[in-house]
């Protein structure tokens, strides 16, 4: 009897003890609702207005117009590096009609002698005689680049023909101030021909035989100057002569005396002096 009763005390306590524990959850959730409190989800990723990172999706734009740039730039350069400037090419024809060939100089004249009787007549750049490189002697002619193109007219004008010693000097322009550019390969060849008064002249060449073939030929008889094959006018058919120049008298007399009546190509040829 006595347990009994001690079981219904202990049933009828215990649902009242809950209830109290269960006011207590129930007030401080109330109380926190009230304080408003805000409970961060740590599994729910911040939002920020801006990437903290840059995304494969917001830097790919970026990469593709710095590679425009870049490429533009490069462009440009290659263009600007590949493009003749005017000017560049003004400067070029400009230092081709500035510079003189001298020949028949005296051999005792070097490049210091030359260029006081050159300035005379204008002002000098440079001016260099040409020198074996064998023997060391004079080859009686000289290069000289004067300041401007009026001064290598004036230096043409007053000294071509004139005499230097006991010797009757020729002066010219080493090139013809055009752009090869312009020019088919056999004007070309004709705009580089240097004249000089130490010529001769070659007749009877074969059809094969060009302006290397030419210079090479006398190229072992003396020192070769220049040399040239006569053209039809307007057209690349050989005329059937040529030129050689050399750069003295000996060498002219040399080459008549081992060449006229050679074996050249397949025929024989004529030289005299032009």
């Amino acid at each position: 009897m006595a347990s009994a009763t001690l079981s219904v005390l202990l049933l009828s306590a215990s649902p009242r003890s809950l209830s109290r524990r269960s006011h207590s959850f129930h007030s401080w959730s109330s109380t926190a609702k009230q304080l408003s409190v805000p409970i961060l989800d740590l599994k729910t990723p911040l939002a920020f207005p801006f990437p903290l990172e840059p995304t494969a999706a917001s830097s790919a734009p970026r990469r593709l117009c710095l590679k425009r740039v870049r490429a533009c730039a490069v462009a440009e350069e290659a263009a600007a590096a590949a493009a003749p400037s005017s000017s560049s090419s003004s400067s070029s024809e400009d230092a081709a009609a500035r510079r003189l060939y001298i020949g028949n100089i005296p051999r005792d004249v070097d490049s210091a002698q030359l260029t006081k009787i050159v300035e005379e007549h204008g002002a000098v750049e440079t001016a260099e005689v040409m020198y074996d490189k064998y023997t060391g002697r004079s080859r009686r002619f000289a290069f000289v680049t004067m300041k401007t193109v009026e001064d290598a007219n004036a230096v043409i004008e007053k000294l071509n023909g004139s005499q230097i010693g006991d010797r009757e000097i020729k002066v010219n322009i080493t090139e013809k101030p055009l752009s090869s550019v312009d020019l088919s390969p056999f004007q070309a060849e004709e705009s580089q021909f240097v004249d000089s008064p130490h010529k001769v002249y070659v007749g009877n060449l074969s059809k094969p035989v060009t302006t290397d073939t030419l210079k090479q030929f006398f190229s072992e008889k003396g020192q070769v100057l220049s040399a040239k094959v006569s053209r039809v006018p307007g057209t690349s058919k050989s005329s059937g002569f040529g030129f050689v120049t050399f750069s003295s008298d000996e060498d002219v007399e040399a080459a008549i005396a081992s060449s006229n009546n050679a074996l050249l190509e397949g025929q024989r040829i004529r030289v005299n002096k032009a």
